[in-house]
């Protein structure tokens, strides 16, 4: 082990990683218009982030998420464990994916786009899990061309043995090997070792994270559990630690089971000037950044709302700028 640190919102990261942000929230009943059936009386509309009886509603104003928002500059990789999300965009993009599907967005140029979280059903809770990742693009990558991809949880690896389970979303976990990444992503390059695994272990049972081939930058984030023990140190939930990818490191997992994300890659080492949805190099890209966007919008937006969702009777879906429509029950 290298550093133990605590969880915020969003949770800290290692190159070539800027950001993960862990959204838990126990939604009730969803309303005719995929909302909450509940009230929203003392929230801060708009910017709900605190959480009010188990849940948030983020930006969102009817429907809890994410409306129309720009990227330009980096990746995100949005894993939703539980419930749903529904994506739209300025490339007429479009898809609905949840339990246990994976979004892969290459920002590159600019893109604008929604990701809400529909309460699909009227008769039960809606709970939902996701995670947000960002992944930085390197200097001659900034500006590729926009790119939209679903990881079916169906095509996604999951290893599992007596005392663990792996789903291995980018990177080789044994002898299974993740989908493709985004074709220009960090993630594509083999040599640069990324990888992204979420991580369950069994109560009371010990599991083995194997070393790295190279000297990666390594995080595993505990996230939920009671307690695990790592070279003889106990460690409560809702810590990260970072870790040398060049050792072998035993997990033992003490009481109730025990999830993790870990986070692993190849350094970019470059400078990385952030401002709000942009992740550049300099300060003179970032303000060239803001102007590009003032002027194009990043091709406007083509939907009929900022907060837009599909009809709650669609199935989970992704329909590609190429106007490929790909659909699953």
């Amino acid at each position: 082990m290298i550093k133990i640190f605590p969880l915020g919102f969003p949770w800290q990261t290692q190159d070539p990683f800027l950001f993960v942000a862990y959204h838990f929230d126990q939604y009730p009943k969803g309303n005719s218009e995929m909302g909450p059936d509940a009230s929203l009386e003392g929230r801060n509309l708009g910017n709900d982030f605190t959480i009010k009886d188990g849940w948030r509603m983020y930006h969102g104003q009817t429907i809890p998420g994410f409306p129309s928002h720009p990227h330009r500059g980096f990746e995100t990789i949005t894993i939703a464990n539980k419930g749903f999300c529904d994506h739209s965009d300025s490339l007429g993009a479009a898809g609905r994916f949840g339990e246990g599907d994976v979004q892969w967005m290459t920002a590159g140029s600019g893109v604008q786009h929604c990701e809400m979280f529909p309460l699909l059903y009227t008769d039960r809770e809606n709970p939902l899990e996701l995670f947000q990742i960002w992944l930085n693009l390197p200097k001659k990558s900034k500006f590729v061309k926009p790119h939209f991809a679903m990881l079916w949880h169906e095509e996604i690896p999951v290893v599992k043995s007596e005392h663990a389970s792996v789903k291995v979303i980018a990177g080789n976990y044994e002898k299974a090997i993740a989908p493709n990444p985004a074709p220009d992503s960090w993630a594509a390059e083999e040599v640069n070792e990324v990888a992204i695994w979420n991580i369950q272990v069994n109560s009371d049972a010990t599991f083995i994270l194997p070393k790295a081939k190279t000297a990666v930058s390594r995080t595993l984030y505990f996230y939920e559990g009671t307690s695990i023990e790592i070279e003889g140190q106990t460690i409560l939930p809702n810590h990260g630690i970072e870790l040398n990818a060049l050792e072998n490191v035993e997990i033992k997992v003490h009481d109730s089971k025990a999830y993790f994300l870990m986070l692993q890659g190849k350094p970019i080492e470059e400078p990385v000037v952030q401002h709000g949805p942009f992740v550049m190099n300099t300060q003179e890209e970032i303000r060239a950044t803001m102007k590009d966007y003032g002027l194009t919008q990043f091709g406007g937006w083509p939907w009929p709302y900022q907060d837009h969702v599909h009809d709650r009777e669609k199935g989970r879906f992704a329909k590609y700028p190429d106007g490929t429509l790909v659909e699953k029950e």
